[in-house]
């Protein structure tokens, strides 16, 4: 599908907040191409896509998941809100017929994040928290900078303010995510 046919697929299925932010990532994630040399094509679908599943009520993502045999760790049964992005690879390859693996990868990773992230990935998962319409988070500033000169910089405030938050608050943390963290801690 072309680009202009998903944001109007989007459009009708996102709440109005959600196609919001989802623009502003698409945006941010081709900016962000652009200043680090990635294909600006790729962060353009990728930030499209990247929570087109994020609507869909948790109980049926569980279900969406089994159905489409997506493995369920036990952190994302516990946070099952976590499974948009899963999901949202499996709509794009099979909704709107994105066969670029590197896109599907970004969207599967660009919440929890993984060790060993692409530069697409790190596009995606930094868009996603520094877009323009995102004003909550701490160090916003210093990230939206970092995140133009250095993503792994950028990486690396972004889990350690996310993992804090989490602490904090005493929310869920996936495994996976306090293990991005230590990647980019360590490396």
């Amino acid at each position: 599908m072309k680009r202009k046919e998903i944001e109007k697929q989007l459009k009708k299925e996102l709440d109005k907040d959600r196609f919001t932010h989802t623009m502003g990532v698409m945006y941010t994630a081709a900016a962000l191409a652009m200043a680090h040399g990635a294909d600006m094509e790729q962060a353009l679908y990728a930030g499209l896509l990247h929570d087109c599943a994020k609507c869909i009520p948790n109980d049926e993502k569980i279900v969406l998941c089994k159905k489409y045999q997506i493995p369920i760790s036990e952190a994302e049964e516990k946070s099952p809100f976590l499974l948009h992005a899963k999901l949202g690879a499996y709509y794009a390859e099979h909704k709107y017929a994105i066969q670029d693996n590197e896109i599907l990868h970004a969207i599967k990773v660009h919440t929890t994040g993984e060790p060993g992230m692409n530069t697409l990935d790190k596009l995606i998962y930094i868009a996603d928290y520094i877009e323009p319409n995102r004003d909550q988070a701490p160090n916003l500033t210093l990230i939206r900078k970092l995140a133009f000169e250095n993503l792994d910089e950028a990486m690396k405030q972004i889990l350690s303010d996310t993992l804090h938050y989490l602490q904090e608050k005493g929310g869920e943390i996936d495994p996976l995510t306090a293990q991005t963290y230590e990647y980019f801690h360590n490396n």
